[in-house]
């Protein structure tokens, strides 16, 4: 389902984010990860313009700017989407925030706590996913669960934002 729950038919073959991991604690690689790896196995990612096409996503940051390059099964660019990173960086720093308190909280054994930010996380995930998606809103197709893992995308590119 699209966003307004239209069936798009479009998914995502693939994802190829351009940047290295290195830098990345092991909670955003496997953050990272874990996106990846559920963005293969379900997702809804669609051109508005082509919305049954399957398609390749490659993500990443160019001069400041977060660089959606949409490309064909053959790897050829069909689109290229440039957006502002302005909107995204409150949250990307509150979302490392919140993986290094998950971080000290696995380590000191907190169960409470952990339980907690793992609340607040999701939350943050979702007012993400509402952002890609208001920002992708009549270019792309896409339902809230790839928003959301695009969004983790998002935050592990932050370091070049």
């Amino acid at each position: 389902m699209a966003e307004g729950g239209t069936p798009t038919g479009g998914k995502l073959i693939r994802v190829v984010l351009d940047d290295d991991a290195n830098g990345l604690t092991p909670m955003q690689e496997a953050d990272r990860n874990q996106a990846i790896v559920d963005l293969a196995a379900d997702n809804n990612f669609a051109l508005a313009s082509d919305p049954g096409r399957q398609t390749i996503l490659h993500l990443s940051v160019q001069d400041g700017r977060l660089v959606f390059d949409i490309r064909s099964e053959a790897d050829e660019t069909l689109q290229i989407l440039v957006l502002a990173p302005g909107p995204f960086r409150s949250m990307i720093r509150d979302y490392q925030m919140l993986l290094d308190s998950y971080a000290a909280a696995v380590a000191e054994g907190r169960e409470a706590r952990i339980q907690a930010i793992d609340m607040g996380r999701r939350g943050l995930h979702n007012e993400g996913a509402d952002l890609v998606m208001a920002r992708l809103e009549g270019k792309i197709l896409l339902d809230f669960d790839t928003a959301r893992r695009i969004f983790t995308l998002v935050c592990a590119l932050h370091r070049r934002m």
